[in-house]
């Protein structure tokens, strides 16, 4: 018996320290990509290029397949130009591990993340404070996405899978998909200098994509796309009920990530996020805001999940699910500025304002990020949907009052509302 306990003990030690290490590298991959040498990793700027030769470097070290014949930074590159008036090149990252399985193999999904951001902000760069020039990290926004995806690559290097897989880091989200739409034409075209991937887009039989993985809140993950695959929220429940998560499942696989350009090709997505807070693109998105024991959840989470989807005995089919990304400023009279928690991780009955922004008309009325929304104009907010509702039925100019829980206390604020676009 005591030798037995002492095995068991020895076996639970060694996989603590396999999990302290891998959050200690998701840590020093984050510190890095979100440093302020890197300059906030604008799209053809040395920050950029520093870290496309770092995350280049892991992937030589790993020694994935190469994807192009070029010598630069080892094959992993695949560069593309954009922009107007400026002319910018940088690049998708990709390397290639092969399948296991004689069939299969043939089969690539694609595990992916962004690595660039905003660089140092300012008017019309997506900055939430336009008005202040400074190192936006983005340590959030993306190294806590790039630094997952680099922890499974090495997991699946070891361990191998049936179907190949695609690791991707996308160059130019933040400028409107830029990377992954520039991917997904490359693949439509025939180009000899291609290696190790697909003869064709038809090739890609499943998207994962990470993007704000960073700041988990009450074990909650918020997983889209789990609608464009007969299979896929069945699975995505299951390894969140296997992994203690709580998962709130979006059927469309459309939103401002970079899975939206491979599910407007038909392919299958996952898109996994942890969602939003008053440090997105900001200066304060640093490297100390981040919840490393969260994305050491995440990361166990997405291993299954992948796991999974490269054994499917079949190819996943594609359903075209309308997009539900209907929260859109464009399409509501009035805004209350502020981001609503889009997880449904709270389970108090009503809407929790994940953020409240400062001088919108809610902070002005008095509400705070935290308060959970109960009650918009005498009726009840239970769920995005009735939030999303409430807005719709809404005119500028009106007073209305907005009850809201604060830990137990039930407060009323009298919110004027203001037109959208303002």
């Amino acid at each position: 018996m005591c030798k037995k306990y002492i095995l068991l003990l020895g076996a639970f030690v060694l996989v603590m320290q396999a999990k302290a290490q891998k959050q200690d590298d998701m840590r020093q991959a984050v510190e890095y990509l979100a440093s302020q040498e890197l300059g906030g990793r604008y799209p053809g700027t040395s920050g950029d290029t520093l870290a496309s030769e770092f995350i280049a470097d892991q992937l030589r070290k790993l020694k994935f397949k190469r994807i192009v014949n070029e010598k630069r930074n080892k094959g992993y590159y695949q560069d593309f130009t954009y922009g107007k008036d400026v002319k910018r090149t940088t690049h998708n990252i990709i390397a290639v591990l092969p399948g296991k399985d004689k069939k299969l193999k043939n089969e690539f999904i694609v595990v992916g993340s962004h690595y660039d951001h905003l660089g140092m902000g300012g008017e019309g760069s997506g900055s939430r404070r336009p008005d202040t020039l400074g190192v936006h990290p983005g340590a959030d926004d993306n190294a806590s996405g790039d630094a997952v995806v680099l922890q499974l690559a090495k997991h699946f290097k070891k361990v191998r899978s049936p179907r190949s897989i695609i690791f991707m880091f996308f160059g130019a989200e933040e400028q409107g998909l830029i990377g992954s739409k520039n991917f997904i034409e490359w693949m439509k075209r025939d180009d000899n200098q291609r290696k190790n991937l697909p003869n064709d887009i038809k090739g890609i039989v499943a998207m994962v994509n990470l993007d704000m993985v960073g700041r988990m809140r009450d074990n909650a993950l918020s997983v889209s796309g789990t609608g464009t695959s007969s299979e896929f929220k069945a699975m995505t429940e299951r390894v969140a009920e296997q992994k203690n998560l709580h998962v709130t499942c979006t059927p469309d696989g459309y939103g401002p990530s970079d899975q939206a350009s491979f599910v407007a090709a038909d392919i299958p997505v996952l898109f996994l996020t942890t969602g939003g807070h008053m440090e997105y693109h900001t200066p304060a998105d640093v490297p100390s805001t981040l919840n490393y024991d969260g994305m050491q959840q995440t990361l166990e989470y997405t291993q299954e999940l992948v796991a999974r989807l490269a054994s499917m005995p079949t190819t996943p089919d594609f359903i075209n699910v309308p997009s539900t990304q209907t929260m859109k400023h464009a399409k509501f009279k009035v805004t209350l500025g502020l981001m609503p928690d889009v997880m449904g991780a709270s389970t108090i009955p009503g809407l929790r304002a994940d953020i409240v922004v400062a001088g919108k008309p809610a902070h002005k009325a008095g509400i705070r990020s935290g308060d959970v929304i109960q009650e918009i104009d005498g009726k009840p907010v239970n769920n995005m949907e009735e939030y999303m509702q409430r807005l719709s039925e809404l005119t500028a100019g009106a007073t209305i009052p907005v009850r809201v829980l604060r830990g137990e206390e039930t407060l009323v604020f009298q919110v004027e509302l203001t037109p959208a676009t303002k």
